[in-house]
């Protein structure tokens, strides 16, 4: 396989026609292997527009989400990241990228030591992997300018709600199949969060997080 093809392949025919536009989260896909964040065993399909299975019977994201929220997310360079759900480790590496620091949190151990393992191969510095229930969030280390949960959940929980600053973002996938849509959460005041449905995709659910009851007869 070409692997410089297929990654351009990949940015051109995937993601920037799903309206991934900011030149530089189209440079930070260059610069970022993803092929170095896939299980060995799955590295033909680094490049596919599908999601790509993880240990534990987790998965990566479709590439064209991650680059789509990663761009809505929209992420500086003083800013503190938290991400819930490491996975491989990849959408850490594009966060830290454009972050002062990210603090990434995966349930499974053999996940968490994956992502770490795979951040330090690829000389990332500035973003941590901890081992722990990403539902509760990090409160210690909180305010946070940004979350980023990498799957979907039923609903969005309030305790990370307040984990945010006031002007800072949350974004996840949300919903029950066969709809859920991207949502981007900004927290406007101290009481107070603004609420913009993105766009719509299906993604495997985060562990962890509530799901509404449902009513049966």
């Amino acid at each position: 396989m070409n692997i410089e093809q297929a990654r351009f392949n990949m940015i051109e025919q995937q993601i920037r026609p799903w309206e991934v536009l900011d030149p530089a989260v189209l440079s930070l896909l260059t610069v970022v292997k993803r092929e170095d964040f896939v299980p060995a065993a799955y590295r033909a399909m680094a490049f596919v527009d599908t999601e790509v299975p993880l240990p534990g019977g987790q998965c990566m994201l479709a590439p064209r989400v991650e680059a789509r929220l990663l761009q809505e997310l929209n992420v500086h360079k003083h800013e503190r990241v938290l991400e819930v759900g490491a996975g491989s480790g990849y959408m850490a590496a594009l966060l830290a990228h454009r972050a002062q620091h990210v603090t990434t949190l995966e349930l499974l151990p053999e996940l968490a030591k994956m992502a770490a393992d795979n951040l330090k191969r690829a000389s990332i510095v500035n973003a941590t992997v901890r081992q722990a229930d990403g539902s509760r969030g990090l409160a210690a280390e909180a305010p946070f300018d940004a979350i980023v949960l990498s799957g979907s959940v039923a609903e969005v929980p309030q305790g990370l709600l307040g984990q945010l600053k006031v002007g800072g973002r949350l974004i996840a996938i949300v919903g029950q199949q066969p709809m859920m849509r991207a949502t981007l959460v900004t927290r406007s005041g101290e009481h107070a969060f603004a609420s913009v449905e993105l766009f719509d995709t299906v993604a495997q659910r985060l562990q962890g997080f509530e799901e509404p009851a449902r009513f049966t007869f």
